[in-house]
C-alpha cells in the first residue's frame, strides 16, 4: 500500500500534548467559520442547507484523514455552486448524487494514475479566468435573496438569470435588502477595520479572531428573532435542518440519463482537482512542513466525493478560505481537520433547532464577500503589462465562464494556451547560418537552437530548400529536445541529401535528441562516421571532404 499513504501516518510520529492542543483550537475555530459557508453553499446551489453541513462534515472528515496535506480543510465550495445549480435544475437531486459519484471515481483515478503532478500544467491565466468569472456568477446568483425578491424558480444561464432579475425587480423585499446589506457592511467592517483598530487597543485582537460571517449571522438571526422582520429565513422556506445524522440514501436514476453526466460529472472532478491543489499548494507556502502529495489527496478527494452524496452530502473540495484560518489559529497536522468535523456535527445535533431562524439574506451577504474575495480583481488591472495571448486567454475563459460554461471556457481556455505555447517556443527556435574562416566552395553550415518539434519544422524545411553541393553541417549542441516530427523532418532531410550526393554531418548531438536519432535509426541512415562532437570538428571535416582528401 505504499502507493496510498495518507499524510497523516506521517504526522502522527512524532505527535505531542502541545500540538493536540493547537490542532483542537484550529479545529474548532475553523468549524465555527464553516457553519454559515456550508449552509450558504448549499441554498445558492438549489440545496437543502443540511446538505452542505453533511458534506462539511463527512468529506471534511475523509479528506483530513485520508488525505495528502497536513492541514488541508475539505468541504463545500463556492467553485461548485454554478456546476450543481446546473445540474439540479437539467438533470434533478437524484443524478447529481450520480454526477458527484461519478467525480470521485475519475478524481481516486486521477490520484491513482499518478497525474496529480499534471494539473500544475494549467496556465494560471485559465485559473483566473474562470476563477474570477465562477465569482461573478456567484454573485449574481445571491442578486435574488440580497434584494428579497419573490421569485419561485431561477434559470441556470447567465443572461436568463438577468432577465429573471430584472423582470422581477418591482417584488424587492426592502427590509431583506437593508438586512443583507447591513450584514455586509458588518463583514466587511469587521475583517478590515477592526484589525486596524486593534492596532491601538490590544484587547479588540480577541473579538477580531471571531469570523465576521459568523458575527454577521448571529447578529441578523437575533434581529429577525426580536423584531419579527418579515424576510425569509431557513424555516420558512426549508424547515429548519435536520437535528439528527444522515441515512444512506440509494437515489432513484435511469442508466439512460447518466451517459449524459459523464461531462458534468467530469467537470465536477477537474474543477475539484485544480481547487483541492492549488489550496495544498498555498497551504505549503504557509507551512514549514514536508509538502503535500497531490496524488494522495487527488485519492481522497475522490473517496470523499463518492461517499458523501449517498448521505445527502455534495461535492467537496480543499477549501483554501477554511484553510488558512486553519494554519493561522495553529492547526498543523489533520487531526485539525477531524476535529473541525466533529465541531460541525456538534452543532447540528444540538444547536439545530436554531438555524431555523437564521435569515437567507444574511446568508446572501456571506456568499456576497465570498465571491468578492474569491476573485483576483486586481489581474484585470495588471493585464496591460502582459503580452496580448495572455489577455485573449485570461479574458476568453472570464467571458465564456459567466455567459456561456465552464466547461467550454477551461477546454477553450486550454487550446487558446497550447496554441500560444506552441507559437512561442517556435519563435524561440531558431537556425542560424554559420561562416567559415577558410570559406570552401559546396560546404553550408547552420547553428540550431531550441525545440525542433512540430512547430518548428520549418528550420528542417528552408535547410532542405537550399541545400549545397557538397557537404551540409549541422550543429545540434543547442537543441534540447526533438519530437518524432522533428526527427521526420531530419530523416527527409538526410534522404534529400542523400538524392543530391550532399555528405550530411551532425554536430553536438547529446541527450534527448541523440536518444530520439538513434532509436529512430537517422544515425543509421546518416553514419556513425559522420557524427562529431562539435561545431570545429564538423568543419574541419566538412572541408577534408570538399577537398577530395576524405570520401
Amino acid at each position: 500500500m505504499s502507493w496510498f499513504r495518507p499524510r497523516v501516518l506521517d504526522m502522527l510520529q512524532d505527535y505531542n500534548r502541545q500540538r493536540l492542543m493547537r490542532d483542537v483550537g484550529a479545529g474548532i475555530t475553523v468549524g465555527v467559520v464553516a457553519l454559515p459557508l456550508a449552509m450558504a453553499f448549499a441554498i445558492a446551489s438549489g440545496l437543502k442547507p443540511e446538505a452542505g453541513l453533511f458534506t462539511a462534515i463527512i468529506a471534511g472528515l475523509l479528506i483530513s484523514v485520508l488525505g495528502g496535506s497536513p492541514v488541508q480543510i475539505g468541504g463545500p465550495a463556492g467553485a461548485f455552486i454554478v456546476i450543481v445549480y446546473g445540474i439540479v435544475e437539467r438533470y434533478g437531486l437524484a443524478n447529481l448524487i450520480i454526477a458527484t459519484a461519478l467525480s470521485g471515481i475519475f478524481l481516486f483515478a486521477m490520484g491513482f494514475f499518478r497525474l496529480g503532478t499534471l494539473i500544475r500544467f494549467i496556465p494560471i491565466a485559465v485559473v483566473i479566468g474562470f476563477t474570477n468569472g465562477i465569482a461573478v456568477l456567484i454573485g449574481v446568483s445571491q442578486l435574488k435573496e440580497f434584494l428579497g425578491l419573490q421569485i419561485t424558480s431561477m434559470p441556470a444561464d447567465f443572461f436568463g438569470v438577468l432577465s429573471v432579475l430584472a423582470n422581477n425587480l418591482h417584488t424587492m423585499n426592502e427590509i431583506a435588502f437593508l438586512l443583507a446589506l447591513g450584514c455586509l457592511l458588518l463583514i466587511v467592517a469587521w475583517q478590515f477595520l477592526l484589525p486596524l483598530a486593534a492596532l491601538h487597543m490590544p484587547w479588540l485582537k480577541r473579538l477580531a479572531m471571531i469570523p465576521g460571517s459568523v458575527v454577521a449571522l448571529v447578529v441578523a438571526t437575533i434581529v429577525v428573532s426580536v423584531w419579527h422582520l418579515p424576510v425569509e429565513t431557513v424555516g420558512s422556506r426549508f424547515g429548519g435542518i435536520p437535528s439528527t445524522l444522515p441515512n444512506l440514501v440509494w437515489p432513484d436514476f435511469s442508466w439512460a440519463t447518466v451517459k449524459f453526466l459523464f461531462i458534468p460529472a467530469s467537470t465536477l472532478a477537474m474543477l475539484g482537482a485544480i481547487e483541492s491543489l492549488l489550496c495544498a499548494r498555498v497551504a505549503d507556502g504557509m507551512m514549514d512542513t514536508k509538502r503535500h502529495n497531490p496524488n494522495q489527496e487527488l485519492m481522497a478527494q475522490g473517496i470523499a466525493n463518492f461517499v458523501t452524496p449517498f448521505f445527502g452530502g455534495m461535492p467537496a473540495t480543499g477549501t483554501i478560505a477554511r484553510t488558512v484560518t486553519n494554519i493561522k489559529n495553529g492547526g498543523n497536522s489533520p487531526i485539525a481537520g477531524v476535529v473541525h468535523a466533529l465541531t460541525l456535527l456538534v452543532i447540528v445535533l444540538v444547536a439545530a433547532p436554531l438555524a431555523k431562524h437564521i435569515p437567507l439574506a444574511a446568508m446572501a451577504a456571506i456568499l456576497m464577500f465570498v465571491a468578492w474575495n474569491m476573485g483576483e480583481w486586481r489581474e484585470f488591472w495588471h493585464l496591460r503589462h502582459y503580452r496580448l495571448p495572455y489577455r485573449i486567454t485570461l479574458l476568453g475563459v472570464f467571458i465564456l465562464t459567466v455567459m456561456f460554461d465552464l466547461t467550454v471556457a477551461v477546454e477553450v481556455g486550454l487550446v487558446a494556451a497550447c496554441l500560444t505555447f506552441i507559437y512561442r517556443i517556435s519563435n524561440l527556435s531558431r537556425s542560424e547560418r554559420v561562416e567559415i574562416k577558410t570559406p570552401e566552395e559546396g560546404i553550408a553550415t547552420y547553428r540550431l537552437y531550441g525545440a525542433l518539434f512540430f512547430g518548428a519544422v520549418n528550420l528542417i524545411e528552408s535547410i532542405q530548400d537550399e541545400l549545397p553541393a557538397k557537404v551540409l553541417v549541422l550543429d545540434i549542441k543547442n537543441v534540447i529536445y526533438m519530437d518524432t516530427s522533428g526527427i521526420d523532418a531530419m530523416q527527409d532531410l538526410a534522404r534529400a541529401c542523400t538524392k543530391n550526393h550532399v555528405q550530411l554531418l551532425l554536430c553536438g548531438l547529446i541527450h534527448q535528441p541523440k536518444d530520439i536519432a538513434y532509436r529512430s535509426g537517422l544515425i543509421g541512415r546518416v553514419g556513425e562516421n559522420h557524427l562529431y562532437p562539435d561545431m570545429h570538428s564538423g568543419i574541419e571535416a566538412a572541408l577534408q571532404i570538399a577537398r577530395g582528401s576524405t570520401t
